[in-house]
């Protein structure tokens, strides 16, 4: 794995911390975690750098958008067995269609620096959960589909994700604001790891293969699940709102409900979606 060259932008720093206090944070953790984005958020949020101390073996600070798409990158591609990722919107550190094969190798260096892989690590077993606002980024859909055409196995929740990658339950980057993550090593990157399974459990399959729904309608019942509008789903399938609109009746009718509430119940009770 390459390593990223220490600029003052990207030089990683040690957050302070005595024993006792990081014992109570994880006490604390362990008692108020139950998979919330927020309380993983507040905690991590309590070691600033540059305070002194020598914790940089387990917490390191990543403030350039650039240094962390390549931290992110070579975590990736180093990853032995396992990555667990969660994946939001407004990514400004790897936009969605940055991180599409065939995306041009100029508009990405724009982005995130030197052109990097975009083929996936074979040797890693992928468990992705995305939330509302990821799937109305634009290429969402397309990125989605090729992580499951590469036997990633893909989640969505409704409510929003803090951006997270675990790399071999050894490593994790957390994104706590734009522009500022911190990369752990144990013992906290058991917080994360917690985290995601905990977000696992409670997610749902982004597409099923079985049943006689058609790819389209298993997409338009997830991102209408999800909370995205009419206008919003045609831009993601690259119909019109009156084709949207039109097939949600069709699946109205063939599930016999009056709402689109029920047509929620009846495809999460029915998998559906």
């Amino acid at each position: 794995m390459s390593s990223v060259p220490e600029t003052p932008s990207s030089q990683p720093t040690g957050a302070a911390t005595s024993a006792p206090a990081l014992r109570a944070s994880l006490v604390e953790l362990q008692e108020q975690l139950r998979g919330t984005d927020a309380v993983l958020t507040r905690l991590l949020s309590r070691w600033q750098p540059g305070a002194g101390g020598n914790d940089e073996h387990f917490v390191r600070v990543w403030e350039n958008r650039a240094d962390q798409a390549r931290r992110i990158h070579e975590l990736e591609y180093a990853a032995r067995t396992s990555l667990l990722v969660f994946q939001s919107g407004a990514n400004t550190v790897a936009p969605v269609p940055t991180t599409l094969p065939d995306e041009p190798e100029e508009r990405q260096a724009d982005a995130t620096g030197p052109a990097m892989r975009k083929d996936g690590n074979p040797d890693a077993a992928y468990r992705v959960v995305v939330d509302r606002d990821f799937l109305s980024e634009p290429a969402a859909l397309r990125a989605l589909d090729q992580r499951v055409a590469q036997g990633h196995d893909v989640r969505v929740v409704d409510q929003p994700l803090v951006k997270l990658v675990v790399a071999d339950g050894e490593t994790a980057m957390v994104r706590l604001e734009p522009g500022h993550s911190l990369e752990l090593r144990p013992p906290l990157v058991l917080l994360a790891t917690e985290l995601f399974e905990s977000v696992w459990r409670r997610s749902r399959p982004y597409l099923r293969e079985d049943g006689d729904l058609s790819p389209t309608d298993r997409r338009i019942l997830q991102l209408m699940l999800s909370g995205l509008t009419d206008a919003a789903t045609a831009h993601q399938l690259g119909t019109s709102p009156r084709t949207v609109q039109r097939r949600v009746r069709a699946l109205m009718d063939l599930a016999a409900v009056a709402s689109r509430v029920q047509l929620g119940w009846y495809a999460m009770r029915n998998n559906w979606v």
